[in-house]
């Protein structure tokens, strides 16, 4: 079944998150999409962003299967009058974005795959990825330069070389895709990936690139929550 036009202004787009994982390296507890960043976890704020995007028509979000009903009520508010579904994830990032792509209507042209981890996207970056899509690339990833050196070494540790990082880049979320695109990916999958983009190379699939921004830093360790309250804490603690 073709996917209708896009309608200038209307939106087109639905964002997968999957908020399942526990999370063990920001330390024990609740899984990591539930964990606190300020006064609300990290997935409240990460869809309160997303809800602002203009392109979003439909936010998934993949939970503890245990826990679907508190999911619910913890993100009425957050995602305002963006219609919102919630589904149970899988033991795995993977298992996750396909539970909640199947909770994607065909009329929904694109889809973007967002880590809750990474709470402070600015809804810009979100309608930045989608139109790339609708521009005609089949995949669009946010990216960054490495400012780091980056040094290949073995298993003794010792350096065997060093990486030329003017052609690397830090690649964040949302990912995004057109629906077909994304199925087939999912769909022909053979490795346990954490990036849907690496599935979309796999089929051949060429990648794009958009500017990604610093707030969209992914909240992995005890660390990253100093800096992401920082950030919030310039921010007033609004959506961006």
């Amino acid at each position: 079944m073709k996917t209708p036009a896009f309608v200038p202004g209307a939106p087109d787009t639905a964002v997968l998150v999957p908020a399942a994982g526990r999370g063990e390296r920001l330390g024990v507890g609740v899984p990591k999409a539930l964990r606190n960043l300020g006064d609300e976890p990290l997935l409240v704020h990460a869809v309160r962003r997303l809800a602002a995007a203009r392109s979003v028509a439909l936010i998934v979000v993949a939970a503890p299967p245990g826990a679907l009903d508190d999911v619910r009520d913890l993100l009425k508010s957050a995602a305002g009058s963006v219609p919102l579904s919630v589904v149970a994830g899988g033991a795995s990032r993977q298992e996750s974005v396909a539970a909640a792509l199947a909770a994607v209507p065909e009329s929904i042209p694109i889809v973007l795959v967002h880590d809750a981890a990474r709470p402070l996207a600015p809804s810009e970056l979100v309608d930045d990825v989608a139109a790339a899509v609708r521009a005609g690339h089949e995949a669009v990833i946010p990216v960054l330069p490495v400012v780091d050196t980056i040094k290949r070494v073995n298993a003794a540790g010792a350096v065997v070389d060093t990486v030329e990082r003017s052609v690397l880049r830090a690649v964040q979320t949302p990912q995004g895709f057109t629906r077909a695109t994304l199925l087939a990916a999912h769909a022909a999958a053979d490795v346990d990936a954490t990036d849907d983009a690496g599935l979309a190379e796999r089929i051949g699939v060429t990648v794009h690139t958009v500017p990604g921004r610093e707030e969209a830093l992914k909240v992995t360790r005890p660390f990253d929550l100093i800096v992401a309250e920082a950030l919030l804490a310039r921010a007033g603690g609004g959506a961006q």
